[in-house]
């Protein structure tokens, strides 16, 4: 634990209640340069002290050559105006938006302290003994919880995330879960149309996703209406719970394909083996091998009809799982 603590800067009375600087403003030319970050998206992710508030928080703002696309600019204000109205325990505190010095967009939220946990199901596929210490079944279950609590509040506040995957959630170094990347989401009484433009095969993010070599992300864990470009509404983010759910238990993706087509063709016909017969690394209870199955049925009506049943059902195996292992031990 010292080494975590030691990694955080220490708070000190010189640094708050000291008079504000002479040149005090609270335009961008508060905030001074700290490092790249690494996630984003399609956006700049970068560190910067605010020197006002004697902080260091997170800035997003569009990489050069998106700056004037209308629609990664309609993207990354979404991201921000969705995040900031949440303003739920699993969502990042967004704390202002505005210009920067060069007059484009940007957003500054809170700089966390952590990784994705697409990274960290790769240090427990690869069998790094330490994060499979850290990250046992229970620890996982309970960022699954957490990320559902997300979900189920946005979902009860009109918002559908629609990009759900291990790489949108961000993990803490002291346990806090982040759902993170809310610039595609659904808002009540949005028509599909803006999304649907996403993933056509002209779109640019297409093109990029159908690269060889590199993990595909988003397509692995779109819904069947998703992609037929069909009407989509809560039980799209349920699926894609689902597909993180079973990865999480099983270390694999149920319906990767060779390439982003055969995915796609995976998902509309394809019913992947339960995790429990999948996973070598640990004892999967087969009882969540039927809340995947539920999770990611092909029919919405065949699926759990809200993340809040979605999330009781996962608690209560949890809840079994770690009596029959108390039981053993």
């Amino acid at each position: 634990m010292g080494k975590q603590k030691d990694s955080y800067p220490s708070i000190f009375l010189s640094g708050t209640d000291t008079e504000l600087p002479a040149d005090f403003a609270n335009d961008f030319s508060k905030f001074s340069y700290l490092s790249e970050l690494s996630g984003g998206g399609s956006g700049l992710l970068q560190a910067f002290h605010d020197k006002c508030l004697g902080r260091n928080v997170a800035i997003k703002r569009l990489k050069p050559e998106t700056i004037q696309d209308p629609r990664e600019r309609r993207r990354l204000l979404r991201e921000a105006r969705i995040t900031a109205q949440l303003g739920h325990p699993n969502t990042v505190p967004v704390y202002e938006i505005g210009n920067d010095d060069q007059g484009n967009l940007y957003f500054a939220m809170k700089k966390i302290e952590g990784e994705d946990l697409f990274k960290i199901l790769t240090r427990i596929a690869r069998q790094d003994r330490v994060t499979r210490e850290i990250y046992n079944l229970d620890t996982l279950l309970e960022i699954i919880v957490q990320v559902g609590n997300a979900v189920a509040y946005a979902h009860a506040h009109g918002v559908i995330h629609r990009d759900l995957k291990p790489e949108n959630i961000l993990v803490g170094m002291y346990g806090a879960v982040y759902v993170m990347d809310w610039g595609i989401a659904k808002v009540w009484g949005m028509s599909n149309e803006s999304y649907a433009e996403d993933f056509s095969p002209q779109s640019d993010l297409y093109q990029r996703l159908t690269i060889s070599g590199q993990r595909p992300g988003t397509p692995l864990y779109m819904s069947p209406e998703q992609v037929l470009n069909r009407h989509i509404d809560e039980r799209s983010d349920i699926f894609s719970m689902g597909v993180v759910l079973y990865e999480l238990l099983a270390l694999r993706e149920p319906f990767r394909g060779k390439n982003v087509d055969e995915t796609f063709q995976k998902i509309l016909s394809h019913d992947p083996s339960p995790p429990s017969q999948v996973a070598t690394h640990q004892k999967i209870p087969k009882k969540f091998d039927d809340i995947c199955a539920k999770a990611f049925a092909k029919k919405p009506a065949e699926r759990y009809q809200s993340m809040i049943e979605f999330l009781q059902q996962v608690r209560s195996v949890r809840a079994e799982a770690m009596q029959s292992d108390a039981t053993q031990h």
